[in-house]
């Protein structure tokens, strides 16, 4: 069977198997098992295997995903970003969408601290999501600015996705998290100005409300301070000390287990049924993301070995498109498959195609993957298989149909691809703050 041939029979399992509701990580390792009986080279499997070990179980910069989920829970647990909410909603209830505006800043916030979707989706969508339906919000605006907000924490260093992306690319985490820092905080302000728009121009869908706490605005400045004051030590603490090349991202994201740990015990919020259930949601994440991994390594190393690989690279090569042309059908390409696999399954089958082309451009390597990043955030909230749509269903009342979380996101999304495009035509929103960071490196 040729190269060719056994490609399109991969891909063709791939997506049978997912349309059919398997997990994505079973379905990529048994594509893998059938390519090598396809090729008639079962033999490749010991490869594999071997290649499973020294690409997933001996990557040591992977070690920083289960400390950063972990610290994402601690954080959680010690009830700093419900304090934060609150301060913030009392404090902007009378401008017109203040709410949602605090939704998008706390949001910001949560996304430079943990960097796990579900985790701020969900604590955002507990908060705030009744309370702005009470008010009188939009149901579509309010499902929209949580589900979309609640995404920036796959762009916004610390960032599992960035730290997965870098093991894979010749990239380091520090470049990448430099790199995608000023898109990640500009997306956000984005969504500030859209909520501030419609605030606007239809004031019936997103109101001011009259404080139902009669509070000192000083008052109020203060106690935000202080309620900032533990997630800003923690960013700090993590990104300062990478940035700064003080320490790596694996000891990085230590440094924030320990720190998030501190807060929860200094805030009083220390139990051991907590404590565990951290560690057991930590350990049910963390295999989830890497069995994942191991599949797509299968997955890919069957897919290399058998010629695969570099039949689908000449394919795209013998387009003979301009670089920008070419690029561009690679985000078109991210975006459609973002509506079917989630940000894993994408980074770890695309980047053994598309990296080595965009290196052959000599185009900058960081610009296309944080491009590539920025366009990974619709695939949470595209359906049908958009991760933040499911989240939020969970948590909403029944009074919010799936239709209102649907169309909700809708504005977002277009506005995550304004984003790509202003990266796309401004590299330097991508490549300045790392130029001026490792200028002597």
């Amino acid at each position: 069977m040729t190269p060719e041939l056994i490609a399109a029979a991969m891909f063709g399992m791939l997506l049978l198997g997912l349309f059919m509701g398997h997990p994505l990580a079973f379905v990529l390792g048994g594509a893998a098992v059938a390519g090598t009986l396809l090729a008639g080279k079962p033999m490749l499997l010991g490869i594999v295997v071997n290649r499973i070990y020294g690409d997933v179980l001996d990557n040591y910069t992977l070690i920083a995903i289960p400390l950063f989920v972990l610290m994402a829970r601690f954080l959680s647990d010690s009830g700093v970003t419900d304090r934060m909410f609150e301060t913030l909603r009392l404090l902007m209830s009378r401008v017109r969408g203040g709410l949602a505006l605090a939704v998008v800043f706390i949001s910001i916030l949560l996304a430079a601290t943990t960097g796990i979707i579900g985790a701020s989706i969900t604590v955002m969508g507990v908060m705030a999501l009744r309370p702005m339906l009470q008010y009188g919000y939009s149901a579509r605006l309010t499902t929209g600015v949580i589900a979309s907000s609640g995404c920036l924490g796959i762009l916004i260093p610390p960032s599992i996705m960035l730290i997965l992306m870098a093991s894979y690319s010749p990239l380091s985490v520090g470049e990448l998290f430099a790199g995608s820092m000023v898109p990640g905080v500009l997306l956000g302000l984005l969504y500030a100005g859209y909520v501030a728009l419609i605030a606007i121009l239809r004031p019936d869908l997103a109101p001011s409300v009259e404080p139902d706490e009669k509070v000192g605005r000083g008052e109020l400045l203060r106690l935000l301070a202080f309620e900032a004051a533990p997630p800003l030590v923690l960013i700090l603490g993590i990104l300062g000390s990478l940035l700064a090349g003080i320490a790596t991202a694996t000891e990085a994201s230590a440094i924030g287990a320990f720190l998030a740990l501190g807060i929860v015990i200094v805030r009083g919020k220390f139990q051991m049924k907590t404590f565990y259930g951290a560690l057991l949601e930590t350990g049910r994440t963390s295999a989830m993301i890497l069995f994942i991994v191991v599949g797509a390594t299968a997955f890919t190393g069957v897919f290399n070995i058998t010629g695969g690989l570099r039949a689908v690279q000449e394919i795209i090569r013998s387009l003979d498109m301009e670089p920008w042309a070419l690029i561009a059908m690679m985000m078109v390409i991210v975006f459609l498959l973002g509506a079917f696999l989630d940000w894993t399954g994408i980074v770890l089958l695309s980047f053994p195609i598309f990296l080595p082309i965009v290196q052959e451009m000599n185009v900058s390597l960081l610009w296309f993957v944080v491009l590539m990043a920025v366009v990974l955030q619709t695939s949470f909230l595209t359906p049908p298989f958009g991760y933040a749509l499911f989240y939020l269903r969970a948590i909403a009342p029944r009074s919010v149909s799936t239709g209102d979380i649907i169309i909700g996101v809708l504005p977002f999304v277009g506005l995550i691809v304004m984003m790509c495009l202003l990266v796309a035509l401004v590299p330097d929103l991508v490549t300045w703050l790392p130029s001026v960071l490792y200028a002597s490196n």
